[in-house]
């Protein structure tokens, strides 16, 4: 029986190649490098740049990914790893955190793309990660490279890639105490 059609977006065309960053959780290895390799080629066939790093678990993508985005090195990010049920809650837990985590990034405009798959077993896993089959790695990073191209589209004019508006008087960082003039902390 076969399932819903999906529909795919065509992967965007950049001026200037974007620079994106696999953050993989290699617990389970043969996983992380096909979803590793199906990554590599989305990013190739749309010109962009990638770099890799390897976290210990999860857990750790979404802090790695906000320690990354600070640096102002990259345009996006592609989130890569495995959860595989097992016999406690911790699935559950993993699971729901690192998407939360993730999507707390994105929501501050970090251009992620979540390839964290979560499944009941290996052969599961297998399939999903596989470039040949269903290609979860290759998907996450046109995830992420669509949402690069939003950002270019929408960021403030003069400013090349891989650069963010910087703060000003109107917009200021505060880590305690008082405004100038405010009546607030």
């Amino acid at each position: 029986m076969a399932g819903p059609q999906h529909d795919q977006i065509t992967l965007p065309r950049f001026e200037a190649p974007p620079r994106l960053l696999l953050v993989v959780a290699p617990y389970y290895r043969q996983i992380a490098d096909l979803l590793i390799a199906g990554a590599r080629e989305a990013a190739e066939a749309a010109g962009a740049i990638t770099d890799l790093v390897e976290v210990p678990g999860a857990l750790e993508l979404p802090p790695a990914i906000a320690m990354a985005a600070r640096s102002g090195r990259y345009d996006g990010f592609v989130a890569l790893g495995c959860v595989i049920r097992g016999e406690t809650t911790h699935y559950e837990t993993v699971c729901n955190e690192s998407a939360r985590g993730l999507m707390a990034l994105g929501l501050d405009g970090t251009a992620i793309g979540n390839g964290i798959l979560t499944v009941e077993n290996e052969a599961q896993a297998i399939t999903r990660a596989d470039p040949a089959q269903q290609n979860k790695g290759g998907g996450a990073a046109e995830a992420a490279l669509h949402l690069i191209a939003l950002s270019r589209k929408f960021r403030p004019a003069g400013f090349g890639a891989g650069t963010r508006a910087p703060a000003g008087k109107d917009d200021p960082i505060r880590l305690a105490g008082r405004l100038e003039g405010g009546d607030q902390a």
